[in-house]
């Protein structure tokens, strides 16, 4: 039997959550920050493996930067 995939570690996705807190952590909780990127991680699952880490962090940071 496999986890979710929501509870599945991914280490680009960690990496990333750790990046962005660094970056938007004056303004935003950093469990905020980690559903975003988790939520970018979800909506870029059809993106090839070697492109996602970083499409993952561009497209949180995007919505971040939105709030």
């Amino acid at each position: 039997m496999t986890l979710p995939e929501q509870l599945t570690v991914d280490p680009a996705v960690e990496q990333a959550v750790t990046r962005l807190v660094d970056e938007f952590g004056t303004r935003l909780r950093p469990q905020v920050v980690g559903r975003v990127v988790r939520s970018a991680r979800s909506d870029l699952s059809g993106v090839p493996a070697t492109a996602l880490p970083e499409m993952v962090e561009r497209l949180a940071r995007t919505r971040l930067q939105a709030v």
